[in-house]
């Protein structure tokens, strides 16, 4: 009974493709399935939910699967179809197509009933006869467009210009009002207003749009009184259609302490300009008003909590009540910062364009030299043999003749964990990879080949040296001799006294708090140390989302590395189990958090890891696309600051908790090391049978200047192919599809294959 073609989802489920009906109606195809029945068998009802294979979604009915009854003993428990019974085919637009649902013989001979058990004693059950249903089913189509709105003072009334414009064309009507506090009460404001307004009921305005751009765009230009809070509008395109931020109001902020996110990220509008002002003068502007008011606050709380008067009548607890707020205050500031600078997309910036690389080049913590390729140079077993630092000096000349520009070492200090992840003296830096003296042998000898070195870093959590009077480890010796004011205060397990946390907690180890001065002080005199004492030129920061990025800002603004990644890894978006197509928030966090540090240090794309996975072992490569035809993860965001993997020490090694599809690892290395961001090779994958295939497209990477911020142009992506050009110059695909590049004036050469994956270069 199982149709052609299906595919079982473990041992409950049955996935069907639809076909393309035979029959149509108005001109209209259907698609259908068509699944036979033993009228002897003992199925009461089929269950069943729709997906839409582009886009991922789920359809259901009434938020629960749909239901089929076909015995009529079956409670209607609200989802069912087609519950009544005895009646034909109705009529409708699939009225034709009755020959396609089931029918049961319309008798069965007693013995046959008898081999199905009804429900309830004493009722006789009888089979499906024959139904038609039509059910509406309503699809969500996402539709890509921005809104940009800039707010500045016009020097001579003192009054709000505000100026919106929008890419929907033609005829939109904005829905506005003004509010004078948080509640955001809904105000009509004084006049003047812009033409052709109306008022909505006593409680809003309606003001049509003037076209721009032969009506492909739209604007307006509001004039604003003094003393309001924020602007409110929705946008009206039809009767029948508005558009809101995330069934909320867009909401400007007018004040210069309020902010809101009114417009999601990853929209990453434009900045639009005043007419008649030049997009300086809005910004700075803009600028001056929102983060002077913060100034002013600030400077009033520190000026008097060193007072005399304060220092005489209040108490150390009022003293720290004053310096909680001015830390609210401070984030408060980081907010604004983070929601009034849109998501930055490298389209727009572009520091590379020359074929050849530069003579000189600008490096940056957040990108290095824009060609850096990593080489994590350890797993999860490395600490065994206490000589590490030695093994992998032996392997330094092979590494860098394979190309790497960038390795990055296990974490140097004393650890309660072999591994090195549970760090207790940050100071002393004999560990189970080798002596201190080793390490900087092995830094010294990467140096001399050209190789800039990455000290894995751990400052999330550190391991106490002592217990406190309840018994608890949060006192710290060594060097950096801390108290439980280090800890943060909302771990359960470690009893601290510092503020909240910043970020998430690991509870595994005591969580510091990076709000404390003397903390941040000596965080920043560590890494300093390090990277004199030691040599490290850059560093890989350990559980990022466990502190604010602000903080990795002020790390390596004192540090001054030459290369930074942070590694931000939480959940991807899953629907019934299956990985959602649309990873945009789960990217979103990572750009965020990129965002946070200023743009100073990169982050590992997680994203882009997991929806490899997916695509490969599903052979589901359409996921590699996103719906503006980018790449779908944080590469396809802010290429600049992706750093690219496939496995590392925790995914793999003998951990493995999250292992990349076996025997597809060639896929993931064609696809990371063609493409724009920065790669990182895992040691494992280097150093085994894949090392002549990772070493040709190294070597093809290399001698194309292929770079983190590449132009990548996607030719497919199918079920069973994906394929995109780089820098018009490198072609590649992977999946067991076909795909050639384009012929015609250029010729491509093959430079590198193996199983489902092409690369080819111009000739």
């Amino acid at each position: 009974m199982i149709p052609h073609g299906s595919v079982r989802i473990k041992d409950y489920a049955i996935e069907t493709p639809l076909r393309k009906s035979s029959s149509s109606f108005e001109g209209q195809t259907f698609q259908e399935v068509k699944i036979d029945f033993d009228s002897k068998s003992a199925i009461a009802a089929i269950n069943f939910v729709l997906k839409d294979e582009e886009s991922g979604a789920w359809y259901q009915h009434r938020g629960r699967d749909f239901k089929i009854p076909l015995v009529d003993y079956l409670e209607d428990d609200g989802n069912m179809v087609g519950a009544k019974w005895g009646f034909g085919v109705l009529p409708g637009a699939l009225g034709q197509l009755s020959n396609i649902f089931l029918k049961a013989e319309e008798s069965h001979s007693k013995d046959e009933s008898n081999n199905i058990e009804p429900k309830e004693p004493g009722k006789e059950s009888r089979r499906l006869e024959g139904f038609y249903e039509e059910m509406a089913i309503a699809k969500e189509v996402p539709v890509y467009n921005s809104v940009t709105v800039s707010v500045r003072k016009c020097p001579e009334t003192d009054k709000n210009l505000l100026y919106l414009e929008t890419d929907l064309p033609r005829d939109v009507v904005v829905h506005w009002g003004v509010c004078r506090d948080d509640a955001r009460k809904w105000e009509i404001p004084a006049a003047p207003h812009p033409p052709d307004t109306v008022v909505f009921k006593d409680k809003a305005l309606r003001t049509l749009l003037q076209s721009k751009d032969g009506g492909n765009r739209c604007y307006g230009l509001f004039t604003l009184e003094e003393g309001l809070e924020g602007f409110l509008f929705v946008l009206k395109i039809d009767e029948n259609t508005w558009l809101k931020y995330k069934g909320n109001d867009f909401y400007i902020p007018l004040s210069s302490l309020s902010m809101s996110t009114s417009i999601p990220k990853q929209e990453k509008p434009e900045g639009a300009q005043v007419p008649g002002t030049t997009e300086k003068e809005n910004e700075g502007s803009s600028v001056t008003e929102y983060t002077n008011g913060i100034i002013k606050e600030i400077r009033h709380l520190v000026s008097g909590i060193s007072s005399e008067e304060i220092l005489k009548t209040k108490t150390k607890e009022a003293q720290e009540s004053i310096l909680q707020e001015i830390e609210k205050l401070a984030a408060e500031a980081y907010s604004i910062f983070r929601s009034s600078i849109p998501t930055f997309t490298e389209e727009d910036v572009t520091e590379f364009e020359e074929p050849k690389r530069p003579a000189t080049i600008k490096i940056s913590s957040g990108t290095g030299t824009g060609f850096e390729i990593v080489c994590q140079g350890f797993n999860w077993e490395s600490h065994k043999s206490g000589k590490w630092y030695l093994e992998l000096k032996s392997k330094a000349e092979e590494l860098s003749s394979l190309g790497f520009t960038v390795i990055w070492l296990p974490p140097p200090t004393e650890s309660v964990s072999p591994e090195g992840y549970m760090p207790k003296d940050l100071y002393n830096l004999n560990s189970r990879y080798g002596t201190i003296d080793e390490l900087k042998e092995i830094v010294k000898k990467f140096h001399e080949l050209g190789i800039r070195v990455l000290g894995d870093v751990v400052l999330n959590h550190r391991c106490a040296h002592y217990q406190n009077q309840n018994g608890v480890w949060n006192l710290f010796g060594g060097r950096l001799n801390w108290d439980d004011r280090a800890v943060v205060a909302d771990d359960p397990h470690f009893q601290g006294r510092g503020n909240k946390s910043s970020g998430d907690n690991f509870h595994a180890a005591p969580n510091i708090d990076h709000s404390q001065d003397f903390v941040r002080k000596d965080i920043k005199e560590w890494l300093c140390w390090l990277r004199k004492e030691v040599g490290y030129d850059g560093w890989r920061l350990d559980f990022a989302r466990g502190f604010w990025g602000g903080y990795v800002k002020d790390y390596l603004d004192a540090s001054e590395p030459s290369f930074a990644v942070g590694e931000y890894w939480d959940s991807l978006s899953y629907t019934y189990g299956e990985m959602d197509h649309n990873q945009d928030a789960h990217r979103q966090r990572i750009v965020d958090w990129i965002n946070a540090t200023n743009g100073t240090a990169g982050a590992f794309d997680v994203t882009t890891k997991g929806i490899l996975h997916a695509a490969l072992e599903r052979c589901e490569y359409w996921r590699l696309s996103d719906q503006k035809g980018r790449p779908p993860g944080v590469v396809g965001w802010w290429p600049s600051r992706a750093v690219t993997f496939i496995e590392n020490h925790d995914t793999g090694s003998t951990q493995g908790h999250w292992r990349f599809p076996g025997r597809k690892e060639m896929q993931g290395y064609a696809y990371i090391l063609t493409h724009p961001g920065t790669p990182s090779v895992f040691y494992d994958h280097i150093f085994s049978h894949y090392r002549s295939e990772i070493g040709a497209l190294l070597s093809l990477r290399v001698r194309n200047n292929i770079h983190c911020r590449s132009r990548v142009q996607i030719s497919k992506a199918e079920r069973d192919v994906y394929a995109a050009i780089i820098d018009e110059k490198v072609a590649m695909k992977i999946g067991p599809g076909h795909y050639e590049p384009p012929s015609g004036s250029q010729k491509w050469s093959l430079v590198a294959e193996g199983t489902d994956y092409k690369v080819w270069e111009l000739s």
